[in-house]
């Protein structure tokens, strides 16, 4: 844990805390035993000085800091272990004053700056705004493509058999219905422990402004837009009869398809001056549907399309959502796109806010098709499965992962995410995602588990890469099942010759626990992948053992070590083993968070299953935070209790821990205060 912790969370082992004080008896222990470590004469250990707290008031400004406190207690992870451990009632008293003084500060949630649409977002705008058949263009980075309409959410049942693809790295997966003379703009980078929607990766520069309008232009004059691909082309594009007057033609098709592409009511003079720039092109002799055609590439190129924003109120505060920006913000997490119309006629009649009526709308959207891209988008950049694009095993001792351009790893990707999807549409409990009782195999992947033999497989199924079938099988053997011990998990957390511990359990920690280790310290040299001269009868955890002797790297290691420990029968491509090429035995034994023995890779699940609580919590503070396009903040977190808490009542269900995230209070307002003006007479 955090280093900087120790001191203070040792002095509260040893001195009554009173929660009459109001936090006074904490400030008092920080003047008496911590400053000496913690602000005296400069020396501010882990960043924490405590010399900026004064005073009990003082907690309202270092929200942070009273979290971070609240949560090492709260999981026993301080005292270190060569410090007397605190007792019950110390810990319960502990908790219960810093929650108090935690509940006496005004709600502040972080704000959810303006920011552009991503290029997954924007693919699926377009395709919603002119009911295209087909995409936009290509997107590499959607790891699991339908062959066959499996994903049917409305119907509470995973098909039993699936047909996918999955080509991230090669060109056959991207050859699909799209648009003809598009091309994409750059793929958005993802924000460290987070996701490629975060505000502060998607500024709009100039060039990509630019850009921007030239692909507006290049969508509408594509070849495929056409009557055939276009399903709102009767209802937009099509020249009118001459029954009445063409400007009121041009109005009434004008407001609802603005008003769907900038997701709010439009106002008089945005609908005239789109109407003006129609009618003066008609003036031209411009034809009908090219006059369309080009106001819709403008509206397409508008910031009312691009961005996504909300608007600022006159308080510092949280404040309520408008019934449109609830909208947006409900559609863009469970659909990435627009607000359907259903979700428009309930904005404009100030209907949406109410939480029944939300909640409704809730049930309805997760039975929706359009599910799915929620499915394309949160799973696979959680997990983080991007990373086995660059894993690089070595070829010598794996050749069929590298066998018809990465065949192991197009397969090893696909069975989390159809893990996943099945917890989703089944309405299952989140522990499944630990430790299920069933899983997606092809005849490739069950080989690659050694549990057939490539002999065994016709040639046809040896060579399947275009086109992967999968199957659905129970799981019995606890080694499988779940997110965490696949191989696709266990390839991208090794490197070329061995496993890497460390890396393994900073991804559980981050992923499964939403608690991100630090970075090591910059002079601590990377272990290399070959043992030195001298360690080759030593085992990965002996090699390793030197880490620990340092006590800026001890407290991550105590974390994370058992982590990556518990997983190392796996090897570097998934493969089950017991010891290692020198024939010692593979001990996987450990502590998880000191509190749960475990000698096999079952134990160890059931460990993890008794931290279920803190699991929910911490998918909740992901799904919040993809939710919200945003970091979470100390204020942030009550709520996570409290989601936390109704999704346990309920079974852990995961469509009811999506549904509190939907209700919660961080979603359904917004802190966006307005800028100070200056008076300048």
């Amino acid at each position: 844990m955090r280093p900087g912790l120790l001191s203070i969370v040792f002095i509260l082992t040893t001195i009554p805390l009173l929660g009459s004080e109001g936090g006074g008896g904490l400030v008092q222990i920080f003047k008496t035993r911590c400053i000496r470590c913690h602000g005296e004469n400069d020396t501010v250990k882990g960043k924490v000085n405590l010399l900026e707290i004064q005073g009990p008031d003082d907690w309202g400004t270092h929200p942070d800091l009273m979290e971070q406190i609240l949560q090492v207690v709260k999981h026993q992870e301080m005292p270190p272990e060569d410090e007397p451990p605190l007792s019950n009632a110390e810990r319960t008293e502990i908790i219960s004053t810093l929650k108090a003084l935690r509940a006496n500060r005004a709600a502040s949630y972080p704000q959810a700056p303006i920011r552009r649409m991503n290029r997954f977002q924007y693919n699926n705008a377009v395709v919603d705004l002119f009911k295209l058949d087909g995409v936009v263009f290509a997107l590499p980075e959607k790891m699991l493509r339908e062959h066959r309409n499996y994903f049917q959410p409305e119907t509470g049942r995973m098909a039993e058999h699936v047909t996918v693809g999955s080509r991230p790295l090669g060109k056959s997966q991207l050859i699909e219905k799209r648009l003809s003379g598009v091309a994409p703009f750059p793929q958005d980078l993802r924000a460290e422990h987070g996701f490629d929607n975060r505000a502060d990766h998607l500024s709009l520069s100039p060039l990509l402004m630019e850009a921007f309008l030239k692909l507006g232009q290049s969508v509408v004059e594509s070849n495929d837009f056409n009557p055939g691909n276009v399903g709102v082309w009767d209802e937009f594009f099509t020249q009118p009869d001459d029954s009445g007057p063409v400007s009121e033609v041009v109005r009434k098709r004008l407001e609802p398809f603005l008003t769907r592409a900038f997701r709010r009511a439009i106002t008089p003079p945005v609908l005239d001056r789109y109407m003006g720039y129609v009618l003066a092109e008609l003036g031209r002799g411009t034809p009908f549907t090219s006059a369309m055609k080009s106001v819709a590439s403008a509206a397409i190129s508008s910031p009312w399309f691009l961005y996504l924003s909300e608007t600022s109120g006159p308080s510092g505060g949280a404040e309520p959502l408008d019934d449109y920006e609830l909208a947006n913000r409900l559609s863009w997490f469970l659909w990435g796109s627009l607000p359907d119309r259903a979700l428009l006629e309930l904005a404009a009649m100030g209907r949406l806010s109410d939480p029944e009526v939300l909640t409704a709308e809730f049930e309805r959207m997760i039975r929706d098709q359009r599910l799915k891209r929620f499915c394309d988008s949160f799973p696979a950049q959680w997990l983080q499965l991007e990373r086995i694009i660059s894993s690089t095993p070595n070829r010598e001792q794996y050749p069929d992962f590298y066998f018809l351009k990465y065949r192991d790893s197009m397969h090893m990707m696909v069975e989390p995410l159809l893990i996943f999807e099945t917890v989703l549409i089944e309405n299952r409990p989140i522990t499944q995602l630990i430790d299920s009782d069933f899983t997606y195999r092809s005849s490739l992947l069950e080989e690659a588990y050694g549990e057939l033999a490539l002999s065994e497989l016709p040639e046809k199924v040896r060579n399947e890469v275009v086109v992967l079938n999968f199957k659905r099988i129970p799981v019995t053997d606890r080694r499988s099942g779940g997110v965490i011990t696949n191989a696709g998990i266990m390839t991208m957390t090794s490197g070329p010759e061995r496993t890497q511990p460390i890396t393994r359990g900073a991804w559980l920690a981050t992923v499964i626990f939403n608690d991100p280790p630090d970075p090591p310290p910059a002079d601590v040299p990377p272990l290399g992948e070959k043992p030195a001269a001298g360690e080759e009868n030593l085992t990965l955890r002996e090699r390793l053992a030197a880490h620990r002797e340092r006590a800026d790297c001890r407290g991550c290691h105590e974390k994370i070590d058992p982590l990556g420990f518990a997983l190392e029968n796996y090897g570097p491509i998934g493969n089950w083993r017991d010891q290692y090429h020198n024939g010692r035995r593979i001990d996987v034994s450990g502590t998880l968070f000191r509190r749960h023995r475990f000698d096999a890779i079952d134990e160890f699940k059931d460990a993890l299953l008794a931290e279920k609580d803190r699991f929910t919590r911490g998918l909740a503070g992901h799904l919040l935070s993809f939710a919200l396009a945003r970091e979470l903040g100390a204020d942030d977190q009550p709520v996570l209790d409290r989601i936390a808490a109704v999704t346990a009542a309920d079974g852990y269900r995961i469509q009811t821990l999506l549904r509190e995230v939907v209700l919660s209070e961080p979603f359904r307002t917004k802190t966006n205060p307005e800028k100070e003006t200056r008076d300048e007479a």
